[in-house]
């Protein structure tokens, strides 16, 4: 008898494996499973990275405020530098287009980063949730991985070179608005407005004024695109002029009606039509404002985050900042009078 025990606890049921059937049962649990937590695991790390870009704006309005507290003035958007290498610029140079292309541009982000100790590193520039955390610059310089395929600089060149090389975060995830950050069009000719410097001191209502938005990434970073030439340079122009249109250095500086409008709703394109050249749109130049964030709705797509004046950070459709006249009430990086926004939409 204890024979026959041993022999069937050597090759009895105690020993037996898993059935077909009970193999696919697994399997198909465990797909279940799969199917569940990823969507909740790409949903955390969604908002991990909105948070994060929420975070390196935060850290651009600190340095954004160091510097106004240094020279009282917001920087300009950017200039036409006057050498290869540094900050400087002339305000002669700041033409229509570079007489010097070959020094390339000075950015913001780089007056903000100051020389030797950096409170903000080009990484602050960056969102982790946009292709390689940001656009390339108009001229990249030397690195082939500061370039996107197919893409010249301003003299044309289509691969790495050491000049020119913009002054400028590696990669830009995000845009100043044109009406507080001006262009660098300071002694442009024939025109009746040029850009000026804005002093910290004039910008009202900082808690419900936009400072910068993220750009829009569509086609590999070809929404800021202009052809093959990177544009993340540019601010965003949130006004149009109310006989100019998108010209608003062209917009009469006289008259008792106000001057600058916010787009219509219309203007602000359907997810759907966006695509390569946002940043040089005819409708509006928000429309190269990013959606790559959860939380919008079917018409527009996505949110952005928006730095605000006073540094706070708030994420929304481009087309409700819109709505909400959050772009301010005053062209002020704009010389002539009668730079106020009407309270309509054009």
């Amino acid at each position: 008898m204890r024979e026959a025990n041993d022999r069937r606890g050597s090759c009895g049921y105690a020993g037996r494996g898993f059935t077909l059937i009970e193999l696919l049962v697994v399997v198909a649990i465990i797909a279940l499973l799969v199917g569940v937590l990823l969507p909740a695991l790409g949903g955390a790390r969604r908002s991990g990275y909105t948070l994060k870009c929420a975070q390196n704006m935060r850290n651009v309005a600190i340095a954004v405020n160091s510097y106004i507290a240094e020279t009282e003035v917001y920087p300009p958007s950017y200039v036409y530098g006057s050498q290869q290498t540094g900050p400087t610029w002339r305000e002669a140079d700041q033409l229509e287009t570079n007489p010097n292309p070959a020094n390339g541009y000075v950015h913001w982000s780089y007056f903000v980063m100051g020389d030797g100790d950096k409170s903000v590193g080009d990484d602050a520039f960056t969102c982790p949730a946009t292709h390689k955390g940001g656009a390339p610059r108009s001229n990249p310089g030397p690195d082939p991985d500061d370039w996107e395929p197919d893409q010249n600089n301003d003299l044309g060149q289509q691969q790495p070179s050491d000049f020119p090389e913009d002054r400028q975060a590696k990669r830009m995830a995000f845009t100043g608005n044109a009406a507080i950050f001006p262009r660098n069009k300071f002694s442009m000719q024939g025109s009746i407005r040029k850009n000026k410097l804005v002093k910290g001191a004039l910008v009202q209502g900082a808690a419900s004024t936009i400072l910068a938005t993220e750009f829009l990434e569509s086609a590999g970073w070809k929404s800021v695109f202009d052809g093959y030439i990177s544009k993340s340079h540019r601010p965003v122009t949130p006004f149009l002029g109310g006989s100019a249109g998108s010209d608003v250095f062209n917009e009469p500086e006289f008259g008792g009606q106000p001057r600058f409008f916010y787009p219509s709703e219309d203007s602000i394109l359907p997810d759907g039509q966006l695509g390569e050249g946002m940043i040089v749109n005819a409708n509006s130049n928000l429309n190269a404002v990013g959606r790559h964030h959860d939380g919008g709705d079917r018409r527009v797509g996505g949110t952005a985050n928006f730095l605000f004046v006073d540094g706070h950070v708030a994420r929304m459709t481009v087309l409700k900042s819109v709505q909400d006249r959050l772009w301010g009430d005053r062209f002020y990086s704009l010389t002539g009078k009668n730079t106020a926004v009407s309270k309509d939409p054009l």
